[in-house]
Formats: structure tokens, C-alpha cells, sequence
């Protein structure tokens, strides 16, 4: 049995939904966490750069699958949540970097704009989510 190309570009969109999905409701507990240590800092960072990096392999794929099936217009949406991704991957983390340096120092403010941070990453990744569920109704 060959699965014909929109059949896999479909299939590779739903691995990308399931992998925004799961990171987004993986990373909403741990607004819980206080953000005052600089394990919480690592572990969050750690937590965003695996994302990251499956994320970004998932749309390639995805935007490849689109491809070969014929949606260039899909191909290029996918394409576009791999770019900003990378674009994510290189803000978020270099700004969590920066701010776990001053939770090690005991930085309050330091810590409000971690937890900031994190929240701003959740925000973009539903609207993230939100396009791809967008795009499998136009499928």
C-alpha cells in the first residue's frame, strides 16, 4: 500500500499539531514554578530548547510533505512556523540565558521577566497551534 503525497503531508501535519500541542500543555504547569531558582530557570530553558528543536524538525518535514504533494501555499506556511521557530529558539533562549545569569544573583525583577518570558512563548506557541488546526480545516 502507497500513500499518496497529500495523504503524508496530512499526516506529517498532525505530528506537528501533536507536537505543539504537547509542548504547550506541558510548559503551562510549570507557570507554576516561582521562577527564583536557577534550576527552574535551566529546566524551563531545557524544556523550550527540546521543543524547539522538535518543532523545527517537524515543520521542515511538513513543509517538504506539502511540497510533494502540490500545496505550495501549505509548503510555505510550514515553512514559516519552521522559520519562526528558529527564530524563537534563538530570542527566548538567549534572553532566558541572560536572565538566569540574575536569578543566580537573587534579581526579583529578574525573575518577573522570566516568568514573563515564559508566558509570551505559551501565547506564541497557541497562536502557533491555533494555524495548524487553521490549516487542516483547509486541507
Amino acid at each position: 500500500m502507497l500513500l499518496q503525497p497529500q495523504t503524508i503531508a496530512l499526516l506529517f501535519t498532525v505530528i506537528l499539531l501533536a507536537v505543539t500541542a504537547y509542548f504547550l500543555l506541558g510548559s503551562v504547569p510549570l507557570l507554576t514554578l516561582k521562577h527564583d531558582n536557577p534550576m527552574d530557570s535551566r529546566f524551563i530553558r531545557s524544556f523550550y530548547l527540546t521543543y524547539f528543536r522538535i518543532a523545527f524538525c517537524a515543520a521542515v518535514v511538513t513543509a517538504l510533505s506539502y511540497g510533494f504533494a502540490g500545496k505550495p501555499l501549505f509548503a510555505l506556511g510550514a515553512t514559516a512556523i519552521g522559520l519562526l521557530t528558529l527564530l524563537l529558539r534563538h530570542r527566548l533562549i538567549s534572553k532566558m540565558d541572560q536572565l538566569n545569569e540574575k536569578i543566580r544573583a537573587n534579581d526579583t525583577a529578574a525573575m518577573a521577566a522570566f516568568h514573563k518570558t515564559h508566558k509570551s512563548a505559551i501565547v506564541i506557541n497557541l497562536v502557533q497551534l491555533l494555524a495548524i488546526l487553521y490549516s487542516l480545516g483547509s486541507f
